[in-house]
């Protein structure tokens, strides 16, 4: 298998990416192969002393800030690392990456993914699909940023990703499927959120269990989340947010009442922070591209990188794409 990482990608680049990505290599397989795609004089110095014929060095000479319009970077800047990365793993490459991984900037990476990459059959339009911690256990949440503005077509083909993502990855055998809208009732919600529903609720093999509010997301009521883009990443930011405000607090308050007592306290913190911590499951894939994209978060450190490199890993061999492909073909569709 052939894996490229994106070096220059991250509030952290590169140096915690290189770190990760040849970390990983005592996880992936002898015949696996890492291709680091950035630039070489900082990429070389780095990988020289490791002496692994399985790492490569594809050289970009450019890189696509975290701030620049997606599109019009990738259009104009076509020796980046992420462009360059996307068009190694286009289906039509000479010598295709398996999976491509960015922690860099997420518009860019989705938009390139999509152009070279291009669609798998009967999908729509891809989503970025994210596993979060909650109380009852980790969710998927699709879609979390490619897609804030979508339509029926694309939120039901979603809640068909989700399941088939959650079924073969977290190996939920029927997970429940839910639409996220203002409240639970069947009235409630535009005319566009009550056709997504509708097409859902008639998706063969999809255990649709209905609308599903914020609060729901943490308790359990539901295995997949499908939402659109902007609230999806609303979502997942505010989450992070509040998880590690909370910790702290928890933290700060112990250590005041009594330090003996935090000291004490401190692992049972450690072990509850590390079962909801983000870079323990790497990054999201992008469900829907012809292939296996990983999109890292922006202030990914290198352990987020390692954890992103052997999930993606296991996404490509667990058989996702093609089973996706086939829960589509049997969908009812509708005017995009």
């Amino acid at each position: 298998m052939r894996i490229g990482v994106d070096v220059m990608g991250g509030d952290n680049a590169p140096q915690a990416i290189l770190e990760g990505a040849l970390a990983a290599l005592d996880r992936i397989g002898p015949n696996d192969q890492l291709v680091l795609v950035g630039r070489e004089d900082v990429i070389r110095p780095a990988v020289e002393s490791r002496q692994d014929d399985r790492i490569v060095i594809q050289h970009a000479p450019d890189e696509i800030g975290m701030g620049e319009s997606p599109v019009e970077a990738v259009r104009n800047k076509q020796n980046s690392s992420i462009t360059m990365l996307a068009r190694m793993g286009s289906p039509k490459a000479e010598d295709r990456l398996d999976v491509i991984l960015s922690a860099g900037n997420t518009g860019a990476m989705a938009t390139a993914a999509q152009m070279y990459m291009r669609r798998l059959p009967h999908v729509t339009r891809p989503g970025i699909a994210v596993v979060i911690p909650t109380f009852a256990g980790p969710i998927v949440v699709i879609d979390v940023g490619a897609n804030i503005e979508p339509k029926p077509q694309h939120l039901a083909e979603y809640g068909v990703m989700g399941h088939v993502y959650a079924n073969k990855i977290l190996d939920i055998k029927e997970p429940r499927v839910a639409l996220m809208n203002v409240g639970g009732e069947e009235q409630k919600g535009t005319a566009e959120m009550k056709q997504a529903r509708d097409l859902l609720r008639d998706a063969a093999g999809v255990n649709f269990s209905g609308y599903i509010e914020g609060r729901g997301v943490f308790t359990g009521e539901a295995d997949v989340v499908v939402t659109d883009g902007l609230v999806g990443n609303v979502m997942i930011k505010l989450a992070e947010g509040l998880s590690s405000g909370i910790f702290k607090i928890i933290g700060r308050e112990v250590q005041r009442i009594d330090p003996k007592l935090a000291e004490q306290f401190a692992p049972v913190v450690k072990k509850i922070y590390a079962d909801h911590d983000y870079h323990e499951y790497g990054g999201a894939p992008l469900l829907g591209v012809n292939g296996v994209c990983v999109i890292s978060h922006g202030s990914s450190e290198s352990r987020t990188i390692t954890n992103a490199i052997v999930r993606a890993k296991q996404f490509h061999e667990s058989g996702v794409n093609k089973t996706i492909s086939e829960h589509l073909g049997k969908m009812e569709r509708v005017p995009a």
